[in-house]
């Protein structure tokens, strides 16, 4: 059993500081939350312990603070975890550019992403797509409307990333993973 060090509880604190006051998309749910929860899908995988901290800290720089923040968490973390992050945010730019041409770019990126950049990702994304069921559950239908590209746009994009995990991913120790999210994104289109 791998056994995470003091860096990791760093990140967790680090993590907490930096998404004070976030709170999930159409929820009072906070922010951590996801990040607590794509970490725990990345530790169950057997990610190691740069994986973790990439997973808690994923959506640091993309959503708090930019290059300045990237480079404090290479200070604080090193630079595998800072690559690892720069790699899984879709854009560093403000105001973002436009949704559409945003998610084609990150999906043509992941082609070429890290192997750990690429686990991270589908931690993420399995978690969003599980939310999205668990929340249309308690919610129906208006859960689409806390994503800007809607029902049609997000089921697209969920697609395209379940397409892609499924090939990347087949005959490895994370085709469960992709597999599962291939059954979410299916389900949410039956929806």
């Amino acid at each position: 059993m791998a056994e995470y060090s003091e860096r990791f509880d760093e990140a967790l604190a680090f993590t907490r500081e930096t998404h004070r006051g976030q709170l999930r998309k159409g929820s009072d749910v906070p922010y951590v939350g996801h990040l607590l929860g794509v970490a725990s899908i990345v530790i169950d995988a057997g990610g190691s312990e740069d994986e973790a901290i990439a997973a808690l800290l994923h959506d640091a720089a993309e959503d708090q603070g930019g290059d300045e923040l990237l480079d404090e968490i290479e200070r604080r973390f090193g630079r595998h975890v800072r690559d690892v992050v720069n790699e899984l945010s879709d854009t560093l730019e403000e105001p973002k550019p436009e949704w559409r041409k945003r998610k084609e770019n990150y999906l043509a990126h992941l082609r070429s992403a890290s192997p750990e950049a690429k686990r991270v990702s589908l931690a993420d994304k399995l978690y969003n797509a599980r939310s999205i069921q668990r929340d249309h559950a308690r919610v129906g239908a208006s859960v689409w409307d806390r994503f800007k590209p809607g029902r049609d746009g997000s089921l697209w994009y969920y697609g395209e990333l379940a397409k892609f995990f499924k090939a990347e991913f087949k005959d490895t120790s994370a085709e469960a993973l992709a597999d599962e999210l291939d059954e979410v994104v299916e389900s949410l289109a039956t929806l």
